[in-house]
């Protein structure tokens, strides 16, 4: 990787972030304005402070008009951009860099994803030609090869295997249903866990994140700016992101038991920031548990566990609220739900609030050390993207 990255040089003032569920009573115009108004709020600022704005959807809109109309701006630059679900993280990288640049004082980074209402079951992407060889099959199924997998190259038993990915879903429920904002606040048993239908090979059909509806939203300024708008910022730490090529799909060495572009994500992201240890200089890490075993095998990619060994610290709670490294405090994709465009801000929310000491008492982090992760991947085991950020309370 060639990233010299911004370490301390851009600082995060102010973030929002709606309630994901089924929002039937809302438009995407309210999400969008709901999340702004709690980013504003929180940096004191008002929309006209703002110099430019980034706008991430996968498919709620197509042009920064999408952003400009519902929040009235006049003569503001908004960019739409899209990544498959690393979208929202993506407005923030590129928000990031344009003040880093010196381009801009002040920057805004928006997702939002209205889907529930469209007449859809899930995301509708719209119909590309191809010439007949590209992947058919669901996302679910796509990502349950990665259990048979790695349960067969690490000797884990199915039955086994099948307590796992539940206790993962267990962890993440259990978070969600102390999140008010969560799509999902309930806590969740093993045993019902793992009697829910099965929706493809072994994943049942609680395995599997939700789709929502929500927004987010994040204001950047430069670091030596940050104490003008809050005496609290979230100085970036690191900003990394890798587009695979799709070249997993033929290659007879993949395994399905790793995402490389995860891997070489996070090793740019730990260089930019200076991380060297990550599960034990990492206070939380909120990561893109679109199904039970992409979080498995997450643990290993992003360097929280030993190869082959994931499986055992999740069922040792390693990775539990009060672990020795929290993962997904506020529920994950699995309860929080997944708006597509919003979801990797709503990552960052969730590490504003808790290095900020701001989360509520009974899903609060009971470490104190200073950093925080973020991981999105778009698309499936063998051509995906990945985002990596690394987000810290203190500057230096």
């Amino acid at each position: 990787m060639g990233s010299h990255g911004i370490k301390d040089r851009v600082a995060i003032v102010g973030m929002g972030c709606t309630r994901f569920a089924e929002r039937f009573e809302s438009g995407l115009d309210d999400l969008i304005i709901d999340a702004s108004q709690q980013a504003f709020a929180n940096a004191g600022v008002t929309k006209e402070t703002v110099d430019a704005y980034w706008f991430g959807t996968a498919q709620s809109g197509m042009s920064g008009i999408t952003l400009a109309r519902p929040l009235q701006l006049e003569g503001k630059p908004v960019t739409r951009v899209e990544n498959f679900c690393a979208t929202g993280s993506e407005a923030l990288r590129q928000a990031a860099y344009a003040v880093a640049s010196g381009a801009y004082d002040m920057a805004m980074a928006v997702g939002a994803e209205k889907v529930k209402d469209s007449g859809f079951a899930g995301l509708n992407m719209y119909p590309i030609p191809n010439d007949g060889t590209a992947r058919t099959l669901t996302a679910a199924a796509m990502f349950s090869m990665v259990a048979p997998a790695y349960a067969k190259k690490y000797g884990v038993p199915d039955d086994e295997m099948g307590q796992v990915l539940a206790r993962i879903a267990w962890k993440n429920h259990y978070n969600g249903a102390r999140n008010p904002r969560a799509q999902f606040r309930k806590e969740i048993s093993i045993e019902t866990i793992c009697a829910s239908p099965r929706v493809a090979g072994p994943l049942g059909i609680l395995d599997c994140a939700g789709v929502a509806d929500g927004a987010a939203a994040a204001i950047i300024v430069r670091a030596e700016d940050a104490h003008r708008y809050t005496d609290k910022p979230l100085y970036i730490k690191a900003l990394s992101f890798v587009a695979g090529n799709g070249s997993g799909l033929i290659d007879p060495d993949y395994d399905y038991t790793h995402f490389p572009e995860i891997e070489t994500c996070a090793r740019d992201a730990y260089a930019q920031a200076g991380v060297t240890d990550p599960r034990h200089e990492l206070a939380m890490a909120e990561v893109h548990d679109c199904f039970t075993p992409t979080e498995l095998v997450l643990m290993e990619d992003l360097g929280f566990a030993e190869r082959g060994t994931a499986w055992k610290e999740v069922l040792a709670g390693t990775y539990d609220l009060h672990g020795e490294l929290p993962v997904n405090t506020d529920g994950g994709l699995k309860s929080f739900g997944h708006p597509v465009g919003a979801s990797g801000l709503r990552m960052m929310f969730e590490a504003w609030l808790q290095l900020r000491h701001e989360a509520p008492e009974d899903r609060r982090i009971t470490n104190d050390r200073t950093l925080a992760l973020t991981h999105n991947l778009g698309g499936y085991p063998g051509e995906m993207v990945s985002f990596v950020s690394i987000l810290g309370s203190q500057p230096g």
